[in-house]
């Protein structure tokens, strides 16, 4: 008797499914890798990856791909089946994209207070939104919603360093090693990055070392996050006093998808700092940017200057994260800023004698 016959119709729905995410990812082309002018520091060279534009506006269209497809090989999606995430907003996003495109229904538990223009990406997606006043509380809600719909909960902060094939496989690192290949500096001293899950740091660092390049890892990371405490104590797993403005990085807990061995710096940035280097930046590339993009900048520009000072030449490379369109209502609204009592001003002025000088005080 075929025991097996009877899982035909999951099998093959399963192979159609994974045949739609391939084809979409044929149909795509690979990010560009945008050299940022520092006129001040000529033996620098500064470049952003710009993740923004992937089809739904930022990194975590990679990793909902990735997830999409670690799930479906290991049985867990069926046809029909609900997909449930917890998130900031970004990769909830990519994720309602890549549930529409398999007919599937999909719930973001996500804060209140996630920025409209996300909510309203996750809806025109065909995703729907089920918020939580408490944003450490969007992991036990996930689980307890999927199981409540018998659906599926993808859990982003657990799975994201594994779904990703940190060797190769076109993931990002792979991809800013080939687009550095003919610039003065291909093996970049630094890429940095921010920690949400902490897959993109991880799958970087695990590449990098793979390849037995020279390269460090730089996390980049919110005040009230987490992730620099763990770092430099392994016996701290959680943040209390409250969540850091900057959407998509920074956790109040150290996600399973976090590793630090393979992290060579952190720098701790202040979510004004952020938001104010975010604003500056939009200005200098014609284009806004998010907050975490703005917080990877501030990381850049320190170790810019250590590096000028040390005598040093070589590249950075870090991450624009997601399309600053998304914060027009917070980050980039003067009103928005106000409110919640954030000052930008002086970082702005820092920033920008930064780009004058290739100093950051």
């Amino acid at each position: 008797m075929d025991h097996g016959s009877n899982n035909a119709p999951c099998r093959d729905w399963v192979r159609w499914a994974i045949g739609r995410i391939d084809a979409d990812y044929t149909r795509s082309a690979d990010t560009h890798l945008i050299p940022v002018e520092m006129p001040a520091l000529p033996h620098i060279a500064l470049y952003l990856k710009d993740e923004a534009s992937h089809p739904t506006g930022s990194l975590k269209h990679r990793l909902a791909r990735s997830l999409f497809l670690y799930a479906l090989c290991n049985g867990w999606v069926r046809e029909g089946m609900t997909i449930v995430e917890a998130s900031s907003g970004s990769t909830a996003v990519s994720e309602a994209y890549f549930a529409r495109m398999l007919r599937l229904p999909f719930v973001a538990v996500v804060p209140r207070t996630t920025a409209q223009e996300k909510v309203a990406a996750i809806e025109f997606q065909g995703g729907r939104c089920h918020f939580v006043d408490d944003g450490g509380a969007v992991y036990a809600e996930a689980e307890r919603l999927a199981a409540d719909l018998g659906g599926h909960y993808l859990d982003q902060f657990t799975y994201a360093e594994r779904a990703t094939d940190w060797r190769g496989n076109n993931n990002i690192a792979e991809s800013i090693f080939q687009q550095m290949a003919r610039e003065p500096h291909p093996i970049p001293r630094w890429i940095v990055c921010g920690a949400g899950t902490g897959g993109t740091s991880a799958t970087i660092g695990r590449f990098a070392r793979y390849n037995r390049h020279a390269t460090r890892i730089c996390v980049a990371d919110p005040e009230a996050s987490v992730f620099h405490r763990h770092w430099a104590d392994r016996s701290v797993t959680v943040a209390t006093g409250g969540m850091s403005r900057i959407e998509g990085i920074g956790r109040p807990r150290v996600e399973p998808s976090f590793i630090p061995d393979v992290i060579d710096r952190v720098e701790v940035v202040d979510d004004a700092a952020s938001i104010a280097a975010a604003r500056v930046l939009s200005l200098r590339l014609g284009r806004r940017c998010g907050g975490s993009t703005g917080t990877n900048l501030i990381a850049c520009a320190r170790i810019a200057t250590g590096m000028a000072a040390a005598g040093e030449a070589g590249s950075i490379v870090s991450i624009l994260c997601d399309d600053g369109a998304r914060y027009a209502s917070t980050y980039f609204n003067d009103g928005w800023l106000a409110a919640c009592g954030i000052d930008v001003a002086p970082w702005e002025a820092k920033v920008q004698a930064f780009f004058a000088n290739g100093r950051m005080e």
